[in-house]
């Protein structure tokens, strides 16, 4: 069967339970979709880090709405037709909160979600300060999140942030009860050694699949995806790296501008006209209006 006739659910789930670990890099555009799309990557990331700072131009400390994530996971999943995890923060408030989230991502076109145990307002997981809430709290918000999805494939992704001020047995516990209440997958947020990585997925292994949060200059370490996959990682996650990377390119860009008034000395790190208008899809615009053109 080939994969566009599998719904991107399934699609992720299949991924997610492969004996290899799936590499998925965020996207918080139509063009890093498409580029991720053009490089063999079999599924993307929305992070609540690069939409606030890419729509907002804020940090990540509960500034966006779930409207405003589920139209960006509308806009992402028309854009391709890779499986699409998202952001969810906190679920946006209570378990009844949690489920209209869930309802919006899945009607949106996303593949699966994630939602921390944080207290509002919350925080980027590699940033201090964060404090999460009662386990109690957080199982509820997993069976609300459980119960809401009409899709039985919808990956429900529950994270922890509780490491940092908590310590790991902590965060584990909390993987532990969040897995019984019906989480498809765990994410224990910002280990600060390998050895913890390690501690993460040998607690777990054989029981729930768990990612790994890769944020350059993070609190995590980050030892490339042959060794999370030794690790027992089933997802390599590296959420906000493509913020980091496309911010460097515009200010290089701007920089050179605003120095000489002349842009040609960075030609050579740029994607020019004609090839940009191919990855966003102009070719296949143009194939459309042949088809559709009106015949005298």
């Amino acid at each position: 069967m080939a994969k566009s006739t599998i719904k991107r659910t399934t699609r992720l789930r299949e991924l997610v339970s492969a004996p290899e670990i799936l590499v998925v890099p965020g996207a918080y555009d139509g063009t890093g979709a498409r580029i991720a799309r053009s490089l063999g990557f079999e599924a993307i990331y929305l992070s609540g880090f690069e939409t606030s700072a890419g729509l907002l131009g804020m940090p990540d400390v509960g500034y966006l709405t779930m409207s405003q994530m589920a139209t960006r996971v509308s806009d992402l999943c028309d854009a391709v037709d890779l499986p699409l995890i998202a952001d969810g923060d906190t679920g946006y408030g209570n378990p009844l909160n949690v489920r209209r989230a869930v309802r919006a991502y899945e009607k949106a076109g996303a593949a699966g979600m994630h939602i921390e145990d944080q207290t509002s307002s919350k925080r980027c997981g590699h940033m201090l300060g964060r404090q999460v809430i009662p386990v109690s709290g957080m199982v509820e918000k997993v069976k609300a999140a459980v119960d809401a999805r009409s899709d039985p494939d919808f990956v429900i992704i529950a994270r922890t942030d509780a490491r940092t001020t908590m310590g790991l047995a902590e965060a584990l516990d909390r993987g532990a009860a969040y897995h019984e209440a019906g989480a498809d997958m765990l994410f224990i947020e910002s280990p600060e050694s390998e050895d913890e990585m390690r501690r993460i997925c040998a607690a777990f292994r054989g029981t729930v699949p768990v990612l790994s949060n890769q944020v350059e200059g993070g609190r995590t370490p980050t030892p490339g995806v042959r060794a999370l996959e030794e690790m027992g990682y089933a997802l390599a996650l590296f959420s906000v790296g493509t913020a980091f990377a496309a911010a460097k390119g515009l200010r290089t860009y701007l920089a050179e501008l605003a120095a000489k008034g002349d842009t040609r000395g960075v030609l050579d790190d740029m994607i020019l006209f004609e090839e940009f208008n191919t990855l966003i899809g102009l070719d296949e615009h143009m194939e459309l209006e042949k088809r559709y053109e009106e015949r005298e």
